[in-house]
């Protein structure tokens, strides 16, 4: 594919001369890129359409703060397509309380985002998925005031809202068949539908983790006991451990040797065996003690265990108690985190102490809220979703004359949405979802072989094992510790050159039966086109700056129809817009 459009990317790639410079082939790589780019720009190309959000909100912010002072612009050019002027108006509970810690530290709340934004943003933070074109026409169109609530609780019932969350859940249960974790591939088939289940029939989270937690038998059969088999080591320490990370959200590594060994306790009777069956193992109570069992609860109460009773069984009934201090908050705090992009503690898997909630008394009511919706987990999702503070622009309103500490403070505080980048599995399902291919994925270690059918999206994988050089290239978690952590979702040079230059994502382009499409159905009329190769990548349609630029590019001498459209996807797709949640 021709390199166009590129003269907007100038400036971005010049930012990262000296990291080019210091790679083995670098300086001969920055000659050939400004051997392309400098005539392109010294010719005063037209520029690339959807600028979408700028390289530096800071000066977006204030710029949008400048535009507010001239009464004759219209609202899109003040505005822009990602956020509107509406006053603010809690929404929920989760307003009022977020809207009282602003106050008192004097931050301005974000203004709502845009409807264009937000259809883009619940789709993909809901289901990992990039929403159809004539699923954003229609809710553009749509004049129901309630139409965002609406929406909100059509995805959460879809069957992707299960396919995606599984992803994240697997994150955290270590699901995993090759080394560290040593799962096995049918253990692994089995964990991961088992989770599915779960999510799909929005089973009460306190079920989900006792039966997690006390379950015994064959990890093909009783998929449940794989919990303790994706664990690095079956000591008590181990396994306690990975307890109190997934369900407690606290690091027991950290805490006192006297204290650590009480909770371990639990765990000290976990025993597994093999049988005839290929690498079939069961996970069970082990029968040899007799003598009753001293252990002590992470509140520091004491118990003493009958000698035939299961510890595991003890400790589950104590975990999913309403008054339990680690529980519910563990879990809404994860859910706040993903929704939102970081804790309302933070880390979110790292409840101490010394590491307070940024809104304590936001964090005493999603508590309460799940307790009262019988540990409905959706419920907290619609919740959050429903808030203005999940609905608010990612454009902070705060004085941000004091930099990036400022910014970070707002987004701390979540007086903005927070800008992160797209997971790596939801960031190649939708390249392949805009040019209608697939990607490969197999392993032939361990055995049995495992071979994914293409039509398989990758958040549908369920082997932490089977990756791909793009996966890894954009920090898939290696799902060994089940720690947050594991995922990077930090930008770097090698996933901007591998976007901008490789030929995996140009071949996909060149062969997109989704833009061949809308090629032959807009007939040759350049803004029927452009309109649809923006509702494909971002969702929306072109301000009118966007759409002259394009139209200006498409006349191009010597520029078939088919190169201007896939210059046009090629440079929306390398927009932070595209790859950024936002």
């Amino acid at each position: 594919m021709q390199i166009k459009l590129i003269q907007p990317l100038v400036k971005s790639l010049l930012v990262q001369i000296k990291p080019l410079l210091q790679m083995p082939r670098g300086p001969l790589i920055l000659l050939q890129i400004l051997a392309i780019c400098l005539p392109l720009y010294a010719r005063q190309r037209p520029a690339r359409p959807g600028t979408a959000l700028r390289n530096k909100r800071n000066s977006n912010t204030s710029n949008l703060r400048q535009s507010r002072t001239v009464p004759d612009r219209t609202s899109e050019e003040r505005l822009g397509p990602f956020e509107t002027d509406d006053k603010y108006a809690p929404k929920n509970r989760i307003d009022t309380l977020v809207m009282a810690t602003l106050r008192e530290k004097g931050i301005q709340p974000a203004n709502l985002c845009s409807d264009a934004v937000f259809v883009r943003r619940v789709y993909l933070d809901v289901i990992g998925t990039l929403p159809e074109p004539e699923e954003v026409r229609d809710f553009l169109q749509d004049a129901n005031p309630r139409k965002r609530a609406l929406l909100i609780h059509t995805l959460l019932r879809r069957d992707e809202f299960a396919d995606y969350w599984s992803l994240k859940w697997c994150d955290l249960l270590r699901v995993k068949a090759e080394f560290p974790i040593n799962l096995w591939p049918n253990a692994v088939q089995a964990y991961h539908r088992c989770i599915q289940d779960y999510l799909r029939q929005n089973t009460p989270y306190d079920q989900f983790v006792r039966e997690m937690l006390t379950s015994s038998g064959s990890n093909f059969r009783v998929p449940q006991v794989n919990f303790y088999r994706a664990i690095q080591g079956h000591e008590p320490s181990a396994i306690a451990g990975a307890v109190a990370l997934t369900f407690m959200g606290v690091r027991l590594e950290n805490w006192p040797a006297e204290r650590r060994s009480g909770t371990e306790a639990f765990f000290s009777r976990v025993a597994y065996k093999t049988t005839s069956e290929w690498k079939e193992e069961i996970v069970y109570l082990d029968p040899v003690p007799t003598e009753p069992l001293q252990a002590v609860f992470p509140d520091g109460v004491a118990v003493q265990i009958q000698a035939g009773q299961d510890p595991r069984v003890v400790f589950a009934d104590w975990l999913i108690q309403p008054e339990n201090p680690w529980f519910a908050r563990n879990i809404v705090n994860r859910i706040w985190s993903w929704l939102m992009g970081r804790g309302i503690i933070h880390e979110p898997d790292d409840i101490r102490p010394d590491n307070p909630a940024v809104h304590p008394q936001l964090l005493a009511y999603l508590e309460k809220e799940l307790l009262k919706a019988d540990y409905d987990l959706q419920h907290i999702f619609s919740l959050i979703l429903n808030s203005w503070t999940y609905q608010q622009s990612s454009i902070a309103r705060s004085d941000l004359a004091q930099g990036r500490d400022a910014l970070a403070t707002a987004e701390a505080l979540f007086a903005c949405y927070p800008v992160r980048r797209l997971d790596a599995e939801v960031l190649i399902d939708a390249l392949c979802w805009i040019s209608g291919t697939q990607e490969s994925y197999s392993s032939a270690i361990p055995e049995p072989f495992t071979f994914i059918p293409e039509e398989n999206r990758t958040i549908d994988l369920a082997d932490g094992s089977i990756t791909s050089q793009f996966l890894e290239m954009f920090g898939r978690p290696a799902r060994d510790t089940g720690l947050e952590s594991e995922r990077n979702n930090q930008p770097s040079d090698a996933q901007s050159l591998h976007l901008l230059n490789s030929s995996h994502v140009q071949d996909k382009l060149e062969r997109s039966t989704r833009l061949n499409a809308a090629i032959r159905a807009a007939k040759n009329n350049r803004d029927v086109l452009v309109n649809m190769v923006y509702l494909n990548i971002l969702s929306r349609y072109p301000t009118q700056a966007e759409l002259t630029a394009a139209q200006g590019y498409f006349q191009t001498k010597g520029l078939s129809f088919k190169q201007a459209t896939n210059d046009l996807a090629w440079a929306l797709i390398n927009t932070k817009e595209f790859l950024y949640r936002h």
